[in-house]
């Protein structure tokens, strides 16, 4: 009997903990302007920008063996 009790005491000690983690980070979202919001997500996808920008050339994707649009590529597909 005493190992279900360390384990329910366990259980509601993670459920308490979970609870402050989770209001701690709500507040501190509450705490930002629309516009710092505005600012991370401009951030984030400057910093996400190079893996997602198309390239200046699109022949060295072809000299590579990667076509520049999918109509490029389905052509060389069907003329394998």
């Amino acid at each position: 009997m005493k190992l279900w009790k360390a384990l329910g005491l366990a259980g509601l000690a993670g459920v308490a903990a979970t609870g402050v983690i989770i209001a701690r980070n709500e507040r501190q979202r509450a705490q930002l302007t629309p516009e710092e919001i505005r600012e991370r997500l401009h951030q984030r996808l400057d910093d996400a920008q190079p893996e997602l920008a198309p390239p200046e050339h699109p022949e060295a994707h072809e000299a590579a063996g990667r076509p520049g649009c999918l109509r490029a590529w389905r052509g060389r597909r069907t003329a394998e």
